[in-house]
């Protein structure tokens, strides 16, 4: 039995679309299978989380197939339950895709499904884990005393610069005009413009596996933005930490800061090809656990998707927790 969680609003009705395709190869093939569809933010939280703990025949598996962007991805493995008796597969509606990029997951939906039907291989990957240290929330979204709770991701958390563009992103209006007419990149190359100008004002301490022998402190003064990341791409194919191993129980950083902005707009546009670390001001770091302070709250994203800002996080990484099917 797979149990399809669907986003229809994905890409501006990509996703309802992409399901009506599906549907008539299920039914024509007699798969067994149940279909669910969010309907807004956190359902799929909520489906997840029901499928996922309900007790099944004789403790089958539960075989999740989540349809729609990174984003409906990070809210589907919110919710899981039992990470030993899921299992998760993927298929690609979104804008950005950077796990179906990472993973090599093909972006047409009937290949995608085909594999998980007829081919799928299990392959361990690695969960990462955000926990808000403080935090402070967009007014009158949660009552002041409430935390908000701690957030998985699947390909990255960050701080800064992208989580910045992540958040205004969200609230655009012409993001789902700009997708119908598949120009939706345009959305964040005109945000990540704005937010260039407001970056760089604030410095940060890294402190990576800090209660370990090998613990490191690094200071990043004029901070741009701190990459955690699980896979290799973030943002829509900004190749940000080639090498990176979803299975390795570790994050890969890219940190940028005290690049002054002029020069910025030279490094992103290398990143897609991973051949920034060139410039003076870009690094890259691997760690279990990184403790992450910055003089000033800044936005925090976990697959693009924000909830608030924070000045003191901690992210860390659970080794092969997911089973993923592809």
């Amino acid at each position: 039995m797979y149990s399809f969680l669907v986003n229809p609003a994905s890409r501006s009705g990509r996703g309802q679309k992409y399901w009506e395709r599906i549907k008539p190869v299920l039914e024509e093939r007699r798969i067994p299978y149940q279909v669910f569809f969010s309907k807004g933010p956190g359902d799929m939280i909520k489906l997840s989380r029901q499928l996922t703990s309900s007790p099944s025949p004789e403790g089958a598996d539960v075989h999740l197939v989540v349809l729609g962007g990174d984003g409906t991805a990070n809210e589907a493995v919110q919710g899981i339950v039992d990470f030993s008796r899921t299992r998760f597969s993927y298929i690609p509606t979104g804008s950005s895709n950077d796990l179906a990029r990472d993973t090599g997951i093909s972006r047409n939906p009937l290949e995608a499904l085909e594999c998980i039907l007829s081919s799928a291989r299990e392959r361990r990957m690695d969960v990462g884990f955000l926990h808000y240290n403080t935090a402070y929330l967009p007014e009158a979204s949660r009552p002041a005393d409430v935390p908000p709770p701690d957030r998985r991701f699947l390909v990255s958390s960050g701080i800064g610069f992208d989580a910045g563009v992540c958040q205004e992103a969200m609230k655009s209006r012409m993001k789902d005009f700009l997708n119908k007419v598949g120009l939706g990149k345009l959305t964040y190359l005109g945000i990540a413009l704005k937010q260039l100008m407001r970056s760089g004002r604030d410095s940060a301490e890294l402190i990576i596996d800090e209660n370990s022998p090998s613990a490191k402190s690094i200071r990043l003064p004029g901070l741009m933005f701190i990459a955690c990341m699980s896979h290799c791409y973030e943002g829509g194919g900004f190749y940000f930490c080639p090498g990176a191993d979803a299975a390795d129980g570790r994050l890969d950083l890219c940190t940028v800061s005290g690049v002054p902005k002029w020069k910025v707009l030279m490094v992103l546009p290398t990143a897609f090809q991973g051949k920034h670390y060139r410039y003076h001001g870009v690094e890259r770091y691997c760690g279990q656990t990184i403790h992450i302070r910055t003089s000033a709250p800044l936005w925090v994203h976990t697959d693009g998707e924000v909830a608030c800002r924070s000045d003191d996080i901690t992210v860390s990484c659970s080794k092969q927790l997911l089973r993923f099917y592809y």
